[in-house]
């Protein structure tokens, strides 16, 4: 039979009132009643009900997580910041997806009310008002990664895409490339695609090179879209010497292109990736990419909404610093 903390109460000679601040860590007592009290709980087996203490408390020790359909490698460095740190606290995690384009998000925020979660992450879902409204109808903090709303007040974990995309095609233009195409970017998705892509034409404005839509190859950020703009740029005979793309597998898909063709990267071709998933080190050569902190975004936003579950504190915005990681698919023309 299951220890309670009537045994041990009994047996350590204090009041059950005691044992349950202790076991609680809610203070109140002396390093000697801690020790004692500790040591009986263990000699008994004790475990403590989470399901039963989360029902007093209404507290189900889960943390919500809603993320796009998963058509990229980009999420799981960023899912592990999130459980890394929810573990440590004792929390679960829960994950749902949000369909295309944020298609299911009502269905995603129903799932997380009905699972009565303690807060709620959303990475790079766009939130339009009736989603947002679902949100704050929750009534549980949240932040965002990746991602943010046209509310000043919505908390985000995210880099500055126009930024640091235009710190890419600098790159390339630093390294004397002129013609540089552009692949793997959806245009009408505000949080990734279209800052990514003004930033690769401020760059090219900013340096005097003009700007060719033409050498703009929309995509969803997928390896297949990178290889679908391989073949456009091909088939319209873009004179391009470097291709800057909208996230590393979009730059895979481009290298696998080339490849396939018997174009050399980089002396036929430079490419450029962004993000810095795992894959970029592992591609053949491996690839010059922006580097987002992925991991560390996840952490950053899980430790920030466990203070403002735990301690009920405001959760602040953060931009978070990108880097150029330099490998070896850059040539610089002479």
């Amino acid at each position: 039979m299951a220890s309670t903390i009537k045994d041990i109460a009994r047996v350590a000679g204090v009041s059950t009132a005691t044992v349950s601040r202790v076991l609680n860590h809610l203070g109140g007592y002396n390093e000697d009643t801690e020790k004692k009290v500790m040591a009986v709980a263990k000699a008994l087996g004790y475990r403590k009900n989470e399901n039963a203490r989360s029902l007093v408390q209404k507290s189900s020790k889960t943390i919500g997580v809603i993320m796009p359909e998963v058509t990229t490698a980009f999420y799981g460095d960023i899912i592990k910041g999130i459980e890394d740190v929810a573990y440590e606290y004792g929390y679960s995690v829960i994950l749902t997806h949000a369909g295309s384009q944020g298609s299911r998000i009502q269905e995603s925020m129903n799932l997380m009310g009905e699972r009565r979660v303690d807060g709620l992450i959303i990475v790079s879902v766009e939130l339009h008002e009736p989603a947002m409204e679902s949100l704050l109808s929750l009534d549980v903090p949240y932040i965002l990664i990746s991602t943010k709303t046209k509310r000043e007040d919505a908390p985000y974990i995210k880099v500055d895409d126009e930024r640091a995309a235009y710190t890419a095609v600098k790159y390339l233009i630093d390294h004397h490339h002129r013609t540089i195409g552009m692949a793997g970017a959806n245009p009408e998705d505000p949080i990734a695609g279209a800052p990514r892509i003004n930033g690769y034409i401020q760059a090219l404005l900013d340096h005097g090179i003009k700007v060719d839509l033409n050498l703009i190859k929309a995509g969803d950020f997928s390896f297949e879209s990178g290889k679908q703009a391989m073949q456009a740029f091909l088939e319209d005979q873009a004179k391009i010497t470097a291709v800057f793309c909208a996230s590393d597998e979009a730059a895979l898909g481009i290298i696998s292109a080339c490849f396939e063709r018997q174009i050399s990267v980089p002396e036929d071709l430079t490419v450029v990736g962004y993000d810095n998933s795992k894959v970029s080190s592992m591609s053949i050569p491996p690839l010059t990419t922006v580097a987002q902190p992925l991991y560390e975004m996840g952490k950053a936003g899980c430790s920030k909404l466990m203070d403002a579950i735990i301690h009920h504190t405001s959760i602040e915005s953060q931009v978070i610093a990108h880097e150029l990681v330099v490998r070896q698919s850059v040539k610089k023309l002479s």
